[in-house]
C-alpha cells in the first residue's frame, strides 16, 4: 500500500487532461504519432524535439523535417558528438537547421563553403568556448573555419573557464537604467534578474508587454489560437473584475492588409484594427540576391532584422558586420563576403526577411567567383573592386 489518495490522483489527472490540449500548437504529434525508431540515428534529446519542430514550421521549413533530423546527426557529429543538454543540444539544432536552409549535407560542403557563410551565434560561441570546452578540443579544422582564424576579423576563444573573469553585476545599476526605460513601478527584481540573464529576451518581452498590455489573465488556448465566430471567453483581471469577451466577426483584409476585428465585451460592441501578417498586401516582396555575384549578401535564414550595421556609401572589410538577424531565438549576424563599397541597402530593422531575400543589392559588374554557398536572400550590396563582384 502507497498510501495516496486515489482521489487525488484523479483530480491531478482531469486538470492535465485539460491542461494538454492548450499546448498541443507546440507538440510534435504532426510528425511524430507513435514511437520511432529514427531516434536512434538522430539522436534528439526528447524535450528538444518538440522544440525544434516547431522552430522549423515557424521558419517555414516543416516540408523539410526529415532532412532536419538528418542534419541534425551531421550537425552533431561535426560539433565532436557533444552532449546535448541546454544549451548545447541549441547548437546543434541551430547548425542543423542552417544547413537545410543553406543546402548544405555534408560537412564537406560546410567546409568547402565556410569562409562565405554566416554562422548562427550560437555555433560562433561554442567554437569560442562561451559553453565550456569539450574533452579533447573542438573538432578541427571546422573550429578555425567557423572562428575565422588566422584573418582580421577572427573571433577570440575564450581562454580557461567560461564566466571566470566576468565582473561583479550591479544590480542597483541595472534596476536604474530598467526604470528609467520603463517606470519605477513596472521593473521587479525578478525582472532586474532576467534582464540580467536574458537581456535581449528581457527586451522583447517588455517591448510585447507595451504594445499588447497585459496578457496574463487571458485564457491559453484563446492565447495560442484564434478564437472561433461566436466564441466567448472569460478574462478575469482582478478580484471582483471581470470582462465577458464574444468575437462576432472578422472581415476580409482590406488593401493595406488589415482585418477589422467586431467583439462584444460586457455587452458592448468593441472592435479594433489588426495587421494580417500572412495577406499579400502585409508582406514586402523584395528582391532576390545574385548568386552570380559575391558581393550580392543575402539572408541566410528567415528571420527579422534586428540591426543593421551599415549604410549604404560606407566601405567595408571583408567579414564586417552587416545585418543581425533573429529567427524563433536563433540569432545569425550576417558578414561582409568581400572588401567593397556598400551600394545598397534594401531592409531596416525590424524587417521580415525570407531565407533567399536581398538585404544588400549589387551595383555593377560580375564576379567570376562564385558564392560559396551564400544563399541569396535579402541583404546588402558591396561592390568589390578587385573582382568587381558586388
Amino acid at each position: 500500500r502507497t498510501g495516496i489518495d486515489n482521489h487525488g490522483i484523479t483530480a491531478l489527472s482531469e486538470y492535465w487532461e485539460g491542461v494538454r490540449p492548450q499546448y498541443a500548437p507546440f507538440e510534435c504529434t504532426a510528425t511524430m504519432k507513435s514511437g520511432s525508431a529514427d531516434v536512434y540515428e538522430h539522436q534528439i534529446p526528447g524535450g528538444q524535439y518538440t522544440n525544434l519542430h516547431f522552430q522549423a514550421f515557424s521558419m517555414g521549413q516543416a516540408d523539410q523535417w526529415p532532412l532536419i533530423k538528418k542534419a541534425y546527426r551531421s550537425a552533431n557529429l561535426m560539433l565532436g558528438d557533444i552532449v546535448k543538454v541546454t544549451p548545447s543540444s541549441k547548437v546543434v539544432g541551430d547548425l542543423a537547421l542552417f544547413m537545410v536552409q543553406n543546402g548544405l549535407e555534408t560537412e564537406s560542403d560546410v567546409l568547402a563553403q565556410a569562409e562565405h557563410l554566416s554562422f548562427p551565434t550560437s555555433v560562433i560561441e561554442f567554437f569560442q568556448g562561451y559553453l565550456g570546452h569539450p574533452v579533447g578540443g573542438f573538432p578541427e579544422p571546422l573550429r578555425s573555419k567557423v572562428l575565422k582564424t588566422g584573418t582580421k576579423s577572427a573571433f577570440t576563444p575564450v581562454q580557461g573557464r567560461p564566466g571566470a573573469d566576468l565582473a561583479p553585476f550591479d544590480f542597483a545599476a541595472e534596476k536604474k537604467k530598467l526604470q528609467y526605460v520603463h517606470g519605477k513601478t513596472r521593473v521587479s527584481d525578478k525582472d532586474v534578474l532576467s534582464a540580467a540573464l536574458y537581456p535581449s529576451v528581457f527586451k522583447e518581452y517588455m517591448t510585447f508587454k507595451e504594445t499588447y498590455g497585459v496578457i496574463e489573465p487571458v485564457p491559453s488556448f484563446a492565447y495560442f489560437s484564434a478564437m472561433d465566430i461566436g466564441e466567448e471567453i472569460h478574462v478575469k483581471v482582478r478580484k471582483g473584475k471581470e470582462f465577458i469577451v464574444k468575437l462576432i466577426a472578422v472581415t476580409d483584409v482590406d488593401a493595406d492588409g488589415n482585418k477589422q476585428v467586431f467583439f462584444d465585451v460586457n455587452g458592448n460592441p468593441v472592435s479594433i484594427t489588426v495587421a494580417d501578417r500572412s495577406s499579400a498586401a502585409a508582406i514586402q516582396q523584395r528582391e532576390k540576391a545574385d548568386k552570380g555575384l559575391l558581393g550580392s549578401v543575402g539572408a541566410p535564414m528567415p528571420g527579422q532584422v534586428l540591426s543593421v550595421k551599415v549604410k549604404e556609401g560606407t566601405t567595408v572589410a571583408k567579414d564586417t558586420n552587416l545585418v543581425i538577424l533573429s529567427a524563433m531565438k536563433m540569432e545569425t549576424v550576417v558578414t561582409a563576403p568581400v572588401t567593397g563599397l556598400v551600394t545598397r541597402v534594401v531592409v531596416k530593422d525590424g524587417d521580415q526577411v525570407q531565407g533567399g531575400e536581398n538585404a544588400e543589392a549589387p551595383a555593377s559588374g560580375k564576379s567570376q567567383a562564385t558564392p560559396g554557398g551564400l544563399q541569396p536572400g535579402y541583404g546588402t550590396s558591396i561592390d568589390d573592386p578587385e573582382t568587381r563582384a558586388t
